[in-house]
């Protein structure tokens, strides 16, 4: 495929900045550079009619842990490490806020809960409250923030639940909304956004990065950003980032829903909320890490069984419902939680490996990798 005199030059010719992933991360990072320095020509590249990995498919938690989840990481990494990370999200939220607006990402504080059914699991958290209230306070200037809520459970109709701990901190957007926000501000400042891009190959000579399109089109421009994310692997191989499926479902309306907030079960590997009167429910990977290891889009019937039983058995026993849809994400995540910002070759720079937070940090990581790129112009 070849372009023509008038897309090379209208779209292509002398570009500054090319970036690669139109989600959360790279549009951040083209808003970044284009306030700093107005005359920047700025493309944003996307593979698919909308952001193809997890920032249009993902469930919508404003979060940054819960209390199992943070629990968990403290196992493989040090005090600092964790709250440090605790911090980025809680900030990266409050850019993003701050960016978009509340109201234009139907952004909605009704608390998040850690829903448990094992005693044991409950109390290995329970007696680490404080511990984890007096860390999360000094970041976020609130106390107690976790607390106990088993008196929540009857309310939201629950079955088989024995304990609830809520996130006071916790909210919630419309992540189809915050996009939409996100997409027109990129738009207004003057940058291109293309999809359908499929980008297969990157050569920087030192002096131009080179960008190859899957069915041959080759783009030139002075650099390059890389956020792919959960696709990362494809262009860049010796990154420690894998592919993570996401499948997610979700319900009809139902009348008098008594669920509202976000939830979390089985240190994260399940989540839940409402969407007005739905019920949004995702997860399981857990169950076959294999073969959830993967790029490609799609369903299991091991995974959406396993989250029909859950709606049935524990999350709407003895309500009618419907499931309306099923779709699926790509996360990026890998053996430290840490997101990887850093310079692949003199003229190409990546923002990868969200670890299934980029609501909550993607704004920052944007900045921060725009900041790198701009540090070596």
């Amino acid at each position: 495929m070849s372009l023509s005199f008038w897309e090379k030059n209208s779209y292509f010719n002398k570009t500054d900045i090319v970036i690669i992933g139109s989600g959360i991360v790279g549009l951040n990072a083209a808003l970044y550079l284009k306030k700093k320095n107005k005359k920047l020509k700025i493309i944003v590249l996307e593979r698919g009619m909308f952001p193809m990995g997890a920032s249009s498919k993902n469930a919508g938690f404003a979060c940054f842990g819960s209390a199992s989840e943070l629990l968990e990481d403290l196992k493989t990494h040090s005090e600092e490490e964790v709250f440090s990370l605790v911090e980025k999200r809680w900030k990266g939220l409050l850019r993003l806020r701050k960016n978009l607006g509340d109201g234009a990402i139907d952004f909605q504080n009704k608390g998040g809960y850690e829903v448990f059914d094992l005693k044991a699991e409950f109390e290995k958290c329970s007696e680490k409250l404080d511990y984890l209230n007096a860390a999360i306070s000094s970041i976020i200037g609130k106390k107690d923030v976790f607390k106990n809520a088993d008196g929540a459970i009857k309310g939201f109709g629950f079955k088989k639940i024995k304990h609830l701990i809520v996130n006071s901190a916790e909210s919630q957007i419309d992540t189809g909304k915050m996009m939409i926000a996100l997409i027109a501000k990129v738009r207004n400042s003057g940058i291109e956004i293309i999809n359908g891009f499929e980008v297969s190959e990157l050569k920087d000579d030192g002096n131009k990065v080179v960008i190859v399109s899957k069915n041959g089109i080759h783009v030139s421009c002075k650099q390059a950003i890389v956020a792919t994310n959960g696709f990362a692997k494809q262009l860049l191989p010796n990154d420690e980032v894998q592919p993570a499926r996401a499948q997610v479902l979700i319900t009809h309306p139902i009348k008098n829903l008594k669920l509202k907030g976000t939830f979390h079960y089985d240190s994260g590997y399940y989540y839940f909320r409402n969407v007005g009167n739905r019920v949004l429910l995702g997860g399981g990977r857990n169950l076959d890490f294999i073969t959830e290891e993967t790029t490609e889009f799609g369903l299991t019937q091991l995974v959406q069984t396993r989250l029909e039983d859950m709606l049935q058995t524990m999350i709407l026993p003895n309500v009618n419902y419907l499931i309306d849809m099923r779709w699926s994400g790509i996360m990026g995540v890998g053996p430290q939680k840490k997101s990887i910002v850093r310079a692949v070759s003199n003229n190409v720079f990546c923002a990868v490996r969200m670890g299934g937070m980029g609501i909550a940090i993607g704004s920052l990581i944007g900045e921060e990798v725009a900041i790198l790129a701009s540090s070596n112009r």
